[in-house]
């Protein structure tokens, strides 16, 4: 199984601006790279780690095991307020979040995330979970196949794909993901079967975001996030995909401006709730592109909660 390397690490640890005291949050724990870096830097300080999928969670414990000042949560980001508040946690230092799925997720052909191997359908990131991938190409309508495929995807055929998963679906069941490939490919033109990359990439991504609601819940969570934050803390996310980064650009460019109408003569005592600590959004150098692929989507931005 291929080592997860976690990306933009350096920058994303230098940006939290650790301090040795303090209580962090990794709410996307993952194969526990940011956590380990984050414990390096911690001296009294405490770290929680966050994430949906119990395999992560097992994987982490094993490699952070040294740590005396480490707690795994198996659970959703989206709870993790509550969870901390229950374990009377109301503020934070620092909170990372890396949207990018664990190469172990792919690397499991049981998982079903994989175009590269047959397997049944899943991608729960969370196997508890009822909606999985078989669910969605088995019994979603037409028009919710092609919004999830065209909006989560950008999958330009996604209008031919969604017909044809309809079509063959009406003969017998789509089990397994190389079934689904065969359909995907059908539903393309030779021209982009010949262009580099893999033809059901977009299918797939779409997918398992619909599968485990990775934008819905983004944007709350985000905002919980920040809630958490005490004073001169900071926040730091990284993105892979262009609408997960669009929802924090937004939401970030949102919450560090003060709205004032034009020509209105005013001192604007207020500050906003957040400061950009990077205001222009960070990418991988050319080094970390050569050592890891994973790394040419990546984008990387940092905030820091304001005094009211």
């Amino acid at each position: 199984m291929e080592k997860h390397i976690p990306v933009l690490l350096k920058e994303t640890i230098e940006l939290l601006n650790i301090k040795p005291n303090g209580v962090y949050v990794d709410m996307t724990l993952g194969g526990g790279g940011h956590s380990e870096a984050i414990l390096e830097k911690l001296v009294n300080g405490k770290l929680f780690g966050f994430d949906q999928d119990i395999f992560a969670i097992e994987k982490a414990n094993e490699r952070l095991s040294k740590y005396n000042n480490f707690q795994a949560i198996n659970d959703n980001f989206i709870n993790a307020k509550n969870r901390l508040n229950d374990l009377g946690i109301t503020k934070v230092d620092g909170i990372v979040f890396d949207l990018g799925v664990s190469s172990f997720q792919f690397d499991m052909p049981e998982r079903g995330f994989s175009y590269r191997f047959d397997a049944p359908l899943d991608m729960r990131m969370d196997q508890t979970a009822k909606t999985d991938a078989f669910e969605v190409i088995n019994n979603y309508e037409y028009e919710d196949l092609l919004k999830i495929f065209f909006e989560y995807g950008e999958e330009k055929y996604s209008r031919f794909i969604a017909k044809n998963i309809i079509k063959k679906r009406q003969i017998s069941p789509i089990k397994t993901t190389f079934e689904l490939v065969d359909i995907i490919k059908e539903s393309l033109p030779n021209k982009e079967l010949n262009k580099k990359g893999h033809p059901a990439k977009k299918v797939f991504q779409a997918l398992r975001i619909e599968v485990n609601r990775e934008l819905e819940i983004l944007e709350e969570s985000l905002n919980n996030a920040i809630d958490l934050l005490e004073v001169g803390g900071r926040l730091a996310v990284i993105t892979f995909h262009s609408l997960e980064d669009r929802i924090c650009k937004q939401l970030f460019r949102n919450l560090s401006t003060i709205d004032i109408p034009k020509g209105l003569a005013i001192i604007v005592e207020e500050k906003p709730l957040i400061t950009l600590v990077n205001r222009k959004v960070l990418t991988s150098g050319q080094d970390e592109l050569d050592l890891n692929n994973r790394a040419h989507s990546a984008k990387l931005r940092v905030i820091e909660k304001n005094d009211k």
